[in-house]
């Protein structure tokens, strides 16, 4: 497909409004025996998995902290694609730290930290602009198993004479024991994607409090928020839509409302982490006029609505590829007020489709097309509303990929088959509960033993005496890459149904749009 509006420009804007990452991990507390196992593994989980996505890097630099009776940089800021292997050598002396809190609690080893970060992060961006695509914004993140409002009034009170400039924000996550939640914040720890507002308070200086479970899923979906777009210099889609309602009554008929909205991945695609059978990797095709892709960013698209559909009556087997959340845009470029009239419409529209059980059929305004092409194709996608305050949208068939299909009516009565008996039944799905072995697969990828990455330099030197500085680049340099399977071996979900247990409910509002 010939390309639209992405360039290699449009990908290294991308890349830089993606954060550095600090985080600073304080093992002063007498439950770190307990978090130092999970924590480990949730962070190199997610870790092998930004560094196998192809595209632009959505950690690009990140650098590890510990605070124990003074703090420790682990690990130097590092490009992480390039430096899997010194992450996994620095999550093994995580792992290694003593245990049971042997010592002393107090926030100064944190607050040292912080400045200690910031200034490395000064000098390391000091030194490696290249092109001006450095990115010029850091976020922090603590884990502790202190008093989470301590540590923020501590840092508060510590850290007002400091220079901020680059900073982003610090996140202070209090990492609590099992069984220190309610029923329903484990849930929430366990199915959300990105913190409740109920857990979160911003607190003074851009600093987020939240708590969360000490287990591997609650902390493996914390790190994966590092894997979304976290630019807002623009919003990523219009959702356009006809006039008609009350308050547009005196407005004409071809008069269209703007909702403008961000994209936001609800599945990583497989295709971006596992190569194909000859060993290369596919890359999703963000330059395509025709499909949408959330990352990277650098595209406004603009779906149309064309038409209302009642929910029952799409199939779901015409619907195809990934889904992606829509949610009213926090693009920082709007003002205020603008931004608080554009949320109270968009949950209008969430409310009035639930209200209605109706489905939007909407048409993608193509891109910037190819010169040789003389007709636009379009795509045509299909929005999902939940009792939540975003959207679901998904590629839907057109007539010239609909293949002929039959199906045999089923007979009223037949005998029922007794091989369902033994199944168990679960009210509903939780992909939570499913492992697919990836990540093991993924550091398999992405880390060798040292001895193999000798004996394979050895293999390849072209000459039998080298110089000692030539030959500690050699040890030192990084294995290529193991011939990964096909897309097609991963297990590819056709999400449509809505899990409703996941979302806030909706205030009732107008159902202007739909009138």
């Amino acid at each position: 497909v010939c390309g639209g509006g992405t360039t290699h420009k449009g990908h290294i804007q991308a890349h830089c409004q993606q954060p550095s990452r600090i985080l600073i991990v304080d093992v002063t507390s007498a439950s770190w025996d307990n978090t130092c196992s999970v924590l480990s593994e949730a962070l190199e989980n997610t870790l092998s998995l930004a560094c196998r996505l192809t595209g632009p890097c959505r950690v690009p630099l990140l650098s590890l902290y510990v605070v124990q009776n003074q703090q420790e940089c682990l690990l130097p800021f590092v490009q992480l694609k390039e430096s899997f292997a010194r992450v996994q050598a620095c999550i093994s002396e995580l792992r290694s730290l003593p245990r049971e809190g042997c010592f002393p609690q107090g926030g100064d080893g944190v607050v040292q930290a912080v400045q200690d970060g910031l200034q490395q992060f000064k000098q390391y961006s000091r030194h490696t602009v290249v092109g001006g695509s450095t990115n010029s914004s850091v976020e922090i993140i603590i884990l502790t198993s202190q008093s989470g409002k301590e540590m923020v009034k501590h840092l508060e009170k510590k850290l007002k004479d400091v220079d901020l400039v680059s900073l982003r924000r610090i996140q202070v996550i209090e990492v609590l024991k099992r069984g220190f939640l309610e029923p329903e914040d484990v849930e929430q720890c366990m199915l959300a994607e990105e913190p409740s507002s109920n857990d979160i308070a911003i607190l003074g200086m851009d600093i987020d409090l939240q708590t969360i479970e000490d287990n591997v899923i609650s902390l493996e979906m914390l790190f994966k928020t590092w894997l979304h777009d976290c630019g807002s210099e623009r919003e990523h889609l219009h959702l356009l839509l006809p006039s008609g309602g009350s308050s547009y009554a005196t407005a004409p008929k071809t008069t269209l409302i703007c909702l403008k909205c961000d994209l936001q991945e609800r599945l990583l695609d497989p295709a971006l982490l596992l190569g194909t059978a000859d060993g290369t990797m596919k890359t999703a095709d963000s330059n395509s006029s025709c499909q949408m892709t959330a990352w990277p960013a650098t595209v406004l698209y603009k779906l149309q609505v064309v038409k209302a559909l009642k929910s029952e009556g799409v199939c779901e087997s015409v619907l195809y590829g990934l889904p992606f959340i829509i949610k009213p845009t926090s693009c920082w470029q709007l003002d205020w007020d603008e931004l608080e009239l554009n949320q109270h419409s968009f949950h209008a529209l969430c409310h009035s489709l639930l209200k209605r059980k109706w489905m939007l059929l909407a048409k993608l305004d193509p891109q910037n097309t190819c010169p040789s092409w003389n007709i636009v194709v379009h795509s045509y996608y299909i929005i999902v509303p939940s009792d939540s305050a975003t959207l679901l949208v998904k590629a839907i068939a057109v007539r010239e990929l609909l293949m002929p299909s039959v199906f045999p009516a089923l007979l009223a009565e037949h005998p029922e088959s007794t091989a369902l008996n033994s199944l168990e039944v679960e009210v509903t799905y939780n992909p939570l509960h499913l492992k697919s072995n990836l990540y093991k697969h993924l550091k398999s990828i992405l880390y060798r033993p040292l001895h193999r990455q000798q004996a394979q330099h050895r293999d390849q030197r072209p000459e039998r005496h080298q110089s000692k500085q030539h030959q500690s680049r050699a040890k030192a340099t990084v294995a290529p890459l193991l011939m990964a399977p096909s897309p097609a071996q991963l297990f590819r979900p056709a999400v449509v149904k809505r899990d409703s247990s996941e979302y806030s409910f909706l205030p009732k509002e107008d159902d202007e749009f739909l009138q």
